[in-house]
């Protein structure tokens, strides 16, 4: 967990009706000096690029840095962060997506948006990544490794954007 207040951590994420334990539950969180709507837009940008060590995971393009036109537009069955697809969102509060891949198996995230007071508030996403078998929990150790570095480095891109 990075960020994220125990209550947080506790809360039900729809992204865990998808990845039935046993599943790495994992937990990132951000203050955002930004009203919920402004940091859900930027959520949205997700769509396009994903905001994190651009060189390592966008192929070395630069995420754009100004918002895109349409990408608020949400639908089930959109291409999320590459891999994954959207299985239900809450305008301006929540986007789930989810992904099937043969080597780690069934994994889903929830990136929320907490209205904190007038023009403050929290962004926080779980990633769920399959446990059930020996080979995806040690695939799963490796995951939550290098999600602490990206998801970090994602909601901090997202953050500071919303703010600008």
């Amino acid at each position: 967990m990075w960020g994220a207040r125990p209550d947080e951590v506790d809360a039900h994420y729809p992204c865990g009706d998808h990845v039935p334990g046993p599943a790495r539950r994992m937990v990132r969180a951000v203050d955002v000096a930004a009203a919920p709507e402004t940091v859900f837009r930027w959520l949205c940008q997700l769509r396009v690029a994903p905001y994190s060590y651009d060189l390592v995971d966008n192929l070395g393009r630069r995420s754009p840095r100004t918002l895109t036109p349409g990408m608020d537009r949400l639908a089930t069955g959109q291409r999320f962060l590459h891999m994954f697809r959207i299985s239900g969102y809450v305008p301006d509060r929540e986007i789930t997506a989810v992904a099937d891949n043969r080597i780690f198996g069934p994994s889903a995230m929830t990136y929320r948006v907490l209205d904190v007071e007038p023009g403050r508030s929290r962004l926080v996403a779980r990633l769920d990544v399959s446990a059930d078998n020996r080979a995806r929990r040690a695939v799963s150790v490796l995951i939550a490794w290098g999600d602490l570095v990206m998801m970090r480095r994602q909601l901090r891109t997202l953050a500071r954007l919303a703010e600008a």
